[in-house]
């Protein structure tokens, strides 16, 4: 074992522990754990936004419609997550919440950016706190606010944020990103963003053409509600895109 290994043993004991070079290796780790899980993908579109992500469904005897991996914050907000999705859950009921206590306080739907930074206080508390442990998961947020804005926000377990215009996190993120990179123009279209999405998952994950496997949802600008794709366009999709 190399030194560098001896001296890290112990430092990752406790969450409000430095190593001696400066890391937090609870979060570290945690990090890995949100690159382990099933990939997702954002993207804002010319009409709204947009949602795409594997179910990663191993098991043939689940339902499969009791599998979600997009879900509603409010009518205009919509979540994705990478890692734990047990700990997602906790952090999207808490927004569910924060989303009625502003409707109710203010009469206005909430802003995204309120949401993503109640969220990312939580996960940030959570790396500073003895007795507790990093969430292990990754949030997409994304949602298109009272002035018609389009927003897509990613969350990390270290509770920083950053918003962007395209971006993917779980399995294969890195050469999903590499992928949006290239392909991805700020005027696409909700349907052709789905195709970028599912080529891009096809290229990296090892997906079959089944409509079950993917989740996909969008909120336009016009209406500001979230919708489901319909499993016929995710088919046709996988179909066009899949592995050869």
């Amino acid at each position: 074992m190399q030194p560098m290994q001896h001296q890290m043993m112990g430092y990752d004991r406790a969450i409000t522990m430095f190593s001696p070079d400066g890391r937090l290796l609870q979060v570290e780790y945690a990090k890995k754990t949100v690159r382990q899980g099933s990939a997702a993908i954002g993207m804002v579109c010319k009409e709204g936004v947009l949602l795409v992500a594997d179910k990663r469904i191993v098991d043939k005897l689940v339902v499969v419609e009791s599998v979600e991996k997009i879900f509603e914050i409010d009518n205009h907000i919509i979540t994705t997550a990478a890692g734990i999705i047990s700990d997602a859950r906790v952090l999207i009921d808490r927004a569910q919440v924060k989303a009625q206590q502003h409707k109710v306080s203010y009469d206005t739907p909430v802003d995204t950016l309120t949401i993503v930074k109640d969220i990312c206080t939580l996960k940030q508390i959570c790396t500073q706190s003895g007795g507790l442990r990093p969430f292990g998961v990754s949030l997409l947020v994304t949602g298109v606010d009272n002035d018609g804005v389009k927003r897509l926000y990613e969350t990390d377990p270290t509770g920083i944020f950053f918003e962007y215009k395209a971006t993917a996190i779980g399995e294969g993120e890195t050469e999903i990103k590499d992928i949006l990179t290239k392909e991805y123009k700020e005027e696409i279209s909700i349907d052709d963003a789905l195709n970028l999405a599912i080529k891009a998952m096809s290229k990296v994950i090892d997906l079959k053409p089944d409509e079950n496997r993917i989740d996909a949802a969008y909120v336009t600008v016009k209406d500001k509600m979230m919708k489901r794709v319909k499993k016929e366009k995710i088919s046709a999709a996988l179909t066009k895109y899949k592995k050869k």
